[in-house]
């Protein structure tokens, strides 16, 4: 089952959100979202790539979103220092 793109958008944000808040990164709140949603299409990509299936549907992007997010915070982090 496929997440529609306003859905991976929506997701994504929440993904982003929620690694912001564990990873307590200080970018403000537009940019984790924004960070949440590429980091959703990334990890999918790679998780796709290597067969690896998270789960279906909302909740497996909803994970590989929050994974990729954090790696993603967390080298943001990295360049910003």
């Amino acid at each position: 089952m496929q997440v529609g793109w306003i859905a991976a958008i929506i997701i994504g944000g929440l993904a982003g959100w929620l690694a912001g808040k564990l990873m307590d990164v200080r970018f403000g709140i537009f940019m984790n979202i924004v960070i949440g949603i590429v980091g959703a299409v990334l990890a999918n990509g790679i998780f796709n790539w290597f067969n690896i299936h998270v789960a279906d549907g909302w909740l497996g992007y909803l994970v590989a979103g929050f994974i990729g997010s954090c790696i993603l915070l967390f080298l943001a982090k990295l360049v910003r220092r």
